[in-house]
């Protein structure tokens, strides 16, 4: 359907509208329109829809799909105007795009547009942004939780943290498990003067620190990723969510966020922030590497690889090095953490770690037990193994290594 709504006698209501230089150039989303919405959508063009925006008709709009490809990206201050007068109106807005690079995407979203769909349309993708909008909109359950785990924390600006970083090799290596229950030991390290500990979730995609701890995600954190130039202190602070009143945590965004939005100096800016407000920050990372990633890797005083005994956390820790030597990086900033580790007494295993850290010519310098399946659970239930499996060989090895890395720190602080 474009352009006009077949005559009913009792005509749908207009929900939805495409807005596009011209609708036909994307014949899919005409078909995933209809079949989300049968009749009940219309079609402008750019230069229409400002004019319609201003209409009675306007007010009953859920949201807009602007689609648009590279020969749009020309002019975006056409597309910006009508985001732009959507937001004003309280219409939601889902970009569809085909081979926009991503600086301009990332314009689009920080004037206000909350879905990105690519085109072609992977199948069930708009039925998905659509479902999110609507979910958005109905509930705002994400923000109004937040309430619960609004940091108090005032920002203070005059420390000078310790950043640890802890990047899997592989997936299912216990990074998450790791920065999560070494955040939350190190909260606890010193009862008398808590230190002050931050948590970066930068898994933009499928980052679950929020899982493991309970908390909502929050528009807050997309909102501050997208506009670091503009954040100071206070914003920085506001983003920030508290797990037991001692543990300060950026989630990761509510939305799946295409990794290279972010720019090394965005990330710069929220590592340095959380750096200068904390004596701890540890950094969750995804395991995919990105630009990013060596911004990460300069800043952290240690950078933890978790790996397990098995071939593919060998190879790709290899593909590692070899990464991070061919562009002269401080690789020796890596330390190496071996999960579910063999048991004391595994005489055979202990000799195939000897064998792995042999071959890759590296230090394995912490093994983490396994813990079984109080770990998942712990997980599942969102609470650090300190509450939920306080005797676990797991947590009692990642307190060991929190109470160590406090140790050192106290002491060079000391000799300082």
């Amino acid at each position: 359907m474009s352009g006009s709504v077949a005559l009913q006698t009792d005509p749908e209501p207009i929900v939805a509208c495409t807005i596009s230089r011209d609708v036909q150039n994307f014949d899919l989303l005409i078909e995933d329109m209809e079949a989300e919405l049968g009749e009940a959508w219309g079609d402008l063009t750019m230069e229409d829809a400002i004019t319609f925006f201003a209409q009675p008709d306007a007010d009953a709009l859920e949201f807009v799909a602007i689609a648009l490809d590279e020969q749009d990206e020309a002019d975006l201050s056409k597309v910006a105007g009508v985001i732009k007068a959507a937001v004003e109106k309280d219409i939601k807005v889902i970009v569809i795009a085909e081979e926009v690079s991503p600086i301009a995407l990332h314009q689009l979203l920080k004037l206000g547009a909350e879905e990105f769909v690519p085109y072609p349309l992977p199948e069930g993708a708009l039925h998905d942004a659509i479902t999110r909008l609507r979910a958005a909109a109905s509930t705002q359950q994400t923000d109004v939780d937040a309430g619960d785990h609004a940091t108090t924390l005032k920002p203070k600006g005059d420390r000078e943290a310790v950043i640890l970083a802890v990047h899997p090799m592989a997936g299912g290596t216990g990074a998450t498990t790791l920065a999560v229950n070494l955040a939350w030991e190190l909260t606890q390290t010193n009862k008398k003067d808590p230190p002050r500990v931050c948590l970066l979730d930068f898994g933009l995609q499928f980052g679950s620190a929020a899982t493991y701890l309970d908390l909502p995600r929050r528009d807050a954190v997309y909102e501050l990723l997208s506009d670091t130039e503009m954040m100071d202190q206070d914003i920085f602070m506001q983003a920030l969510l508290t797990y037991g009143d001692q543990l300060q945590v950026l989630t990761a965004p509510s939305d799946m966020l295409p990794l290279d939005l972010v720019t090394s100096e965005d990330i710069q800016r929220v590592v340095e922030m959380a750096r200068c407000n904390f004596d701890y920050v540890i950094i969750d990372m995804p395991n995919t590497l990105v630009q990013w990633t060596e911004t990460v890797l300069h800043a952290s005083h240690v950078y933890f690889a978790t790996l397990e005994l098995d071939l593919r956390s060998a190879q790709n820790t290899l593909r590692m090095i070899k990464a991070l030597k061919a562009e002269e990086l401080p690789v020796d900033k890596l330390r190496y953490v071996l999960n579910r580790a063999p048991k004391f007494t595994d005489l055979a295993g202990k000799s195939r770690v000897k064998r792995l850290a042999e071959s890759l010519d590296i230090s394995i310098e912490v093994q983490l037990p396994d813990g079984g399946k109080p770990v998942t659970q712990a997980g599942d239930h969102g609470a650090p193994l300190a509450s939920a499996a306080a005797k676990n060989p797991l947590r009692k090895e990642i307190q060991k290594l929190a109470k160590s890395v406090y140790d050192v720190n106290q002491a060079e602080a000391t000799a300082n």
